[in-house]
C-alpha cells in the first residue's frame, strides 16, 4: 500500500485521538464550575507557548524579522486566540459529540473563503460537498432547541464552535503562504505567545477570583491533558503526519474525532445520540468527504494543503 507509512499514520492517529478525547475532557474540567472556560483557555495558550518556546531551544534557530512577528501576531489571533477560545467556550455549552462534529466542517469553510476572498474556483463536486456539509451543520444547530442535562445551550455552543472553525479557516486563507515560511515550532511559539499576551490581561480579574484550592486532582489532570496532549503533542504529531502522508489521507483522520468524542461522551454520561445527530453526521461526513476527495489531484501530493493543518 503506497500510502502506508507507519510513522505518519501513527502520528495522525495519535493527534486525532487526543483531539477526539479533548471535548469530553474539557467538559469534565468545566463541569464543577470551579474552572471557568476562559481560565482553561489561558492554561492552554500559556502552557503551549511555554512548551513550544522550550522546544525551540533544541531546534535550529530561525530568525523572524519584526514585520513577520507582526504578521504572526495576526495569525495568532485568528489561528489560536479566537479559534481555541471559541472552541472551549462552545464545548462548555454543547455536548462533546456535537462540538467534535462541527470541527470536521473546517475544510469546507476554507474552500468557501478561498472562493470569496481569493476568487478560487469551486467545482461541482466541491459545491455539492459544501452544500451537504452546511445542511448537516444547520440541522445539528436547529435540531437542538433544548440542550438537556448534558448541555446548557447546545445550539449556541454549536454556533460558537462553528465560529472557531471559521476563525481558523480565515487564518489559513490569509496566511497560508506565509505560514510555510517557518517551521511548526517557530510558528507555534510566536502564535501562542501572541494569544497569551492578549488573553491574560483580559482575563486577569477572573484569574484573581478563581478558587485555586478548590480545583480537584481530576481537573488538574484534565487541564494537563488539554495543554500537553491535545495541544503540544497533537500539533507535533500533525507535523509528522503531514510530512509522511498525502493531504487527503491526513484529512480523512478528522473523522476519528467525532466518533471517539461521541463514544466517550456517552460512556461518561456527558452525551446522548439522537436521530437528528445521526442525520447531521451522515450529511457532514459526506460533505467533507466530497470536498476532501475532490482535492486529490497529482499536484496536491507535492505541496502542503491548508485544509490539512491543525485546527484544535
Amino acid at each position: 500500500m503506497s500510502d502506508f507509512k507507519i510513522k505518519g499514520h501513527l502520528a495522525m492517529l495519535c493527534a486525532n485521538t487526543t483531539w477526539g478525547l479533548m471535548a469530553p475532557v474539557v467538559k469534565i474540567v468545566l463541569t464543577s464550575g470551579v474552572v471557568a472556560p476562559l481560565i482553561l483557555v489561558d492554561f492552554r495558550m500559556a502552557g503551549a507557548a511555554l512548551l513550544f518556546w522550550l522546544t525551540s531551544i533544541f531546534m535550529p534557530h530561525e530568525h523572524v524579522p519584526w514585520q513577520d512577528k507582526l504578521r504572526l501576531f495576526g495569525a495568532g489571533m485568528l489561528g489560536v486566540c479566537f479559534n481555541q477560545g471559541c472552541f472551549i467556550i462552545g464545548v462548555s455549552l454543547t455536548t462533546p459529540s456535537e462540538a467534535s462534529l462541527v470541527t470536521t466542517t473546517m475544510p469546507m469553510w476554507v474552500m468557501v473563503l478561498a472562493w470569496l476572498i481569493l476568487h478560487e474556483p469551486i467545482s461541482g463536486k466541491k459545491a455539492g460537498g459544501i452544500a451537504l456539509g452546511a445542511t448537516g451543520a444547520i440541522i445539528l444547530v436547529l435540531g437542538n432547541s433544548s440542550g438537556g442535562a448534558e448541555a446548557a445551550n447546545a445550539p449556541l455552543g454549536d454556533i460558537i464552535v462553528l465560529m472557531a472553525q471559521l476563525s481558523y479557516a480565515l487564518y489559513l486563507t490569509f496566511f497560508r503562504n506565509f505560514i510555510r515560511k517557518y517551521s511548526l515550532v517557530t510558528l507555534m511559539k510566536w502564535m501562542f505567545l501572541s494569544a497569551t499576551v492578549v488573553t491574560l490581561p483580559a482575563t486577569s480579574p477572573l484569574i484573581l477570583s478563581t478558587d485555586w484550592s478548590a480545583i480537584s486532582a481530576t481537573e488538574w489532570l484534565g487541564i494537563a491533558a488539554v495543554v500537553i496532549g491535545a495541544t503540544y503533542i497533537a500539533y507535533i504529531c500533525i507535523m509528522i503526519g503531514q510530512k509522511n502522508l498525502r493531504p487527503t489521507i491526513v484529512g480523512m483522520y478528522n473523522y476519528v474525532q467525532p466518533i471517539l468524542a461521541t463514544a466517550v461522551g456517552i460512556w461518561l454520561g456527558l452525551d446522548t445520540f439522537t436521530i437528528i445527530k445521526g442525520v447531521a453526521v451522515v450529511l457532514i461526513f459526506s460533505g467533507v468527504w466530497l470536498v476532501t476527495m475532490s482535492r486529490a489531484l497529482p499536484s496536491d501530493d507535492k505541496s502542503p494543503q491548508p485544509d490539512s493543518a491543525p485546527s484544535k
